[in-house]
This record gives C-alpha cells, sequence and structure tokens, in this order.
C-alpha cells in the first residue's frame, strides 16, 4: 500500500492539470478526436455551458519532447482546435459559453523537430484562438495549478480575461525553468534564487508574480496536486466570481493587468506612448 507522501508524488507525476479537470468536470466525459495530453471536458459553469481544457503528460506521445506535459506541436494546434470549435458553435449564440484553461505546463516543447516543423506556428495558433474568443464574446478563464513556464504559458491561459492561481509553493510563473535560467545567467540555481528575493519579475513564486497585476486573484487550498471537496468548491466559488467580473466588464482587453504594485513604469510608458501616438 502506497504511503500518503507516495501518493502525493504520484499525482504530481501524474500531472495537476490531469487532477484538477478530473476535479471541476466530476470526471465528465472527454471530447473525443484529441491526443492523449489535450484532454477537453464540456460541463456547466454558473448556469452556462464552459469549456474546461487542459494540456497532461503523456508518456506515449510520439514526440518526445512533449512527454511531460509541455506544449508541443499536437499541444498547439490542438488547443487552437478546442478554442475555435466553441467559438465557431457560438458565433451566433446570445450566451457565449466560457472557456477555462486549467494550467500545469513546465515548458513548450524544445527539439529538432518542433523547430523544423513549425512549433512557434503551433503555439501562436493557441495563443490567437484563445484571444479570439475572448474578443469574440467568451469569457476566457485561466486556472493555474502548477507550473506555468514559458511559451506554454503563452499559448494556454495568457490571453483570457481573468488569471486565477491557487496560493501554493507548486504553482511557479516565469519565462524559463530555474535550470534554464541559471545556465543562460551563467549563475548557479541558488544565486538565481538570490537574485529572484530582490526582483519580482525574476521570482518564480506567485506572491512575486501577483504583485506584478497579472493574476485576478490567488486561491487558498488545503492540496493543490490532489484537490478534495473542499478545495474544489473554494476553486468553484472564485471561478463563478471571476465569470461574473467578466460579465460586468464591457472592456474585451487586458488593460487591467497595468494595476500592480510594480506596474508604475508600465502605466508610465504606454501613456507617453498612447499621448505620441496621438499627436
Amino acid at each position: 500500500m502506497s504511503t500518503p507522501i507516495e501518493s502525493h508524488r504520484a499525482q504530481d507525476i501524474a500531472g495537476r492539470g490531469q487532477a484538477w479537470l478530473d476535479a471541476l468536470s466530476r470526471r465528465a466525459a472527454r471530447s473525443g478526436g484529441y491526443p492523449r495530453s489535450v484532454q477537453v471536458a464540456d460541463v456547466e459553469l454558473s448556469g452556462r455551458g464552459a469549456r474546461l481544457i487542459a494540456v497532461v503528460p503523456d508518456p506515449d506521445n510520439p514526440l518526445p519532447r512533449a512527454r511531460n506535459g509541455e506544449v508541443g506541436l499536437l499541444e498547439g494546434w490542438s488547443l487552437a482546435r478546442a478554442v475555435h470549435e466553441v467559438v465557431e458553435a457560438d458565433r451566433d449564440a446570445s450566451i457565449k459559453r466560457s472557456i477555462v484553461a486549467i494550467v500545469d505546463t513546465p515548458s513548450q516543447a524544445y527539439g529538432r523537430r518542433e523547430e523544423a516543423l513549425g512549433v512557434h506556428q503551433a503555439l501562436a495558433s493557441a495563443a490567437a484562438a484563445y484571444a479570439t474568443a475572448r474578443l469574440e464574446g467568451h469569457p476566457v478563464i485561466a486556472l493555474l495549478v502548477g507550473k506555468a513556464m514559458s511559451g506554454a504559458f503563452l499559448a494556454h491561459g495568457y490571453q483570457a480575461n481573468r488569471i486565477l492561481a491557487l496560493a501554493d509553493p507548486g504553482v511557479q510563473v516565469h519565462a524559463m525553468g530555474k535550470e534554464a535560467a541559471a545556465r543562460i545567467t551563467l549563475r548557479s540555481v541558488e544565486e538565481l534564487e538570490a537574485f529572484a528575493a530582490t526582483v519580482p519579475p525574476m521570482a518564480y513564486d506567485i506572491d512575486n508574480y501577483a504583485s506584478l497585476g497579472v493574476l485576478w486573484r490567488t486561491i487558498a487550498v488545503e492540496n493543490a496536486a490532489s484537490p478534495n471537496a473542499g478545495d474544489v468548491e473554494a476553486v468553484m466559488r472564485h471561478l463563478r466570481d471571476a465569470l461574473a467580473d467578466i460579465d460586468a466588464d464591457p472592456q474585451r482587453d487586458l488593460r487591467g493587468r497595468q494595476h500592480g504594485e510594480h506596474r508604475d513604469a508600465t502605466r508610465r510608458v504606454r501613456a507617453v506612448l498612447a499621448s505620441q501616438w496621438r499627436d
């Protein structure tokens, strides 16, 4: 019999995205026609339809660089398809379905095949699909339950109207993983962590990321890797709040992200650019 610690580790290996998709959809049937690494479930949220989308590990992925939850060629195009299906189906609907991106993505998939076959286009198609859905009136919510790294997060979640995150040390946001960032900056991981402690944009923890103004809300849970009933109810409550907040906001752009405590320079630069553009 496995111990609680072993079960916890096994769940993390299986993927937090998988765990939260199962929990929030109440293990609803998955939509067919997608690779195993992209799971789609259609449910109800606040009395309207919602599509939940997660990228999950697939040890049998035909592209080895995308076996641990990375967003690669198959994942990028499949995410785009999952979102565009909703946009097309609801084009004439008076109430648009919401789209919830459940995010646990350690990276985009790096590899010679990925570069040769245009991984940048695959990921761009996913980002464009989410942006299109948002501009077409679909409430788009990103729920960060694990790592949200690099181009994978840009493709899956970053275009959301509202971004929520679990308040948990395992939830990390950055342009690249610590080991890669240490190599690029010619620092050790320990030196990088010390540097990040004084420069919020270089930090990985969710509290520092929240200070940049991009997150709409963080959510306290007991077990981020294997959610219990209370955790699920807490997240569902915040998802409903986010949906109501989006519905009450006539703007479909991302200007609300400029209000973080460390975004003063961003706001000044944008104001100057706007004034020069008008002149």
